[in-house]
């Protein structure tokens, strides 16, 4: 296979000044692309700023020959947001990429977790992303072109003790990359997500000393690929720990059809109910809840 390469594309990228998202610049980057690299330069807990992580990686990209411009603006505002996608046009004239990578890290229990924590961790991963995707999406649906890949978490999926915050941000994010797939197929963008696993300053304080090898490197080729004019996928999230990747999905078991329903029958059933066998699933995009909507609605009238 010929090289894929992002020759003329501009991408933003969030979070880049270190790890994860630092990764994904140099990677895009050593192909061709024009890269924003935006990272204010927080703490794992968002707090202070420094342009230095983000104007290191750009030296480095243009040291190798690339192109790259450092922005500081915080994706947590919608001015941030605004600013940060602005970068890219008044730089280079176009937005083709957006990969939201950029987090925090505030760990405490479900019951002893502020509001203010809760929601520092929102503004950042989830209303982030919208920020982000929201200032681009026009300009891509005008283009008619963009890929957009946000950075979920298998705790978005699956949860995880100590940070409902974060974990309910991902669950999120998984929303607004479908819906971004289903409103931007007509207009040639497409939204994934990347469900990446990488020993980063996230993993601050977590013992790893007995994980494989988990450098943010070998995330960043599937990434890339999302992020390529020839990837093939839309609405959908792929998993990237370890050398491993797989494809995460959403699935419904085949369920039990009653003309009507009494909590007792409902215990009766449950087993078939919870059944796996044969699971269905619907892709998000195109038409993942229209077909769900006529799935059930074929079993409701063959009685």
């Amino acid at each position: 296979m010929a090289e894929l390469r992002f020759d003329d594309r501009v991408a933003v990228i969030t979070g880049a000044g270190r790890g994860l998202g630092a990764a994904y610049a140099k990677l895009l980057a050593s192909r061709g692309a024009k890269v924003v690299v935006n990272d204010p330069g927080v703490s794992m807990a968002g707090d202070g700023n420094d342009i230095g992580p983000a104007q290191q990686v750009v030296q480095e990209i243009i040291s190798a020959g690339g192109k790259a411009v450092a922005n500081t603006d915080s994706v947590a505002t919608p001015e941030g947001g605004e600013a940060i996608i602005k970068a890219a046009l008044d730089h280079y004239g176009r937005i083709d990429i957006v990969i939201h990578n950029a987090g925090i890290v505030r760990r405490a229990a479900l019951k002893e977790m502020s509001y203010a924590d809760f929601e520092s961790v929102l503004d950042v991963h989830l209303r982030g992303g919208f920020h982000v995707v929201r200032a681009a999406f026009p300009h891509m649906c005008e283009a008619g072109y963009g890929r957009i890949v946000l950075t979920g978490s298998i705790n978005g999926l699956y949860g995880n003790r100590g940070v409902v915050n974060y974990s309910a941000a991902k669950a999120g994010l998984i929303g607004l990359s479908n819906v971004a797939a289903i409103e931007g197929e007509e207009y040639g963008v497409k939204s994934n997500i990347i469900l990446p696993g990488a020993v980063t300053r996230m993993a601050e304080g977590l013992d790893t000393s007995k994980y494989p090898p988990m450098d943010p490197e070998l995330v960043a080729p599937a990434v890339a690929w999302m992020a390529h004019e020839s990837c093939t996928i839309t609405g959908e999230m792929l998993i990237a720990i370890a050398g491993r990747i797989a494809r995460a999905y959403a699935a419904e078991t085949q369920g039990v059809y009653q003309p009507a329903w009494t909590v007792e029958q409902v215990a009766e059933q449950i087993e078939a109910i919870r059944n796996t066998d044969d699971p269905v699933i619907f892709p998000p995009a195109p038409s993942g809840h229209v077909d769900h909507l006529r799935y059930s609605f074929a079993m409701a009238s063959r009685g």
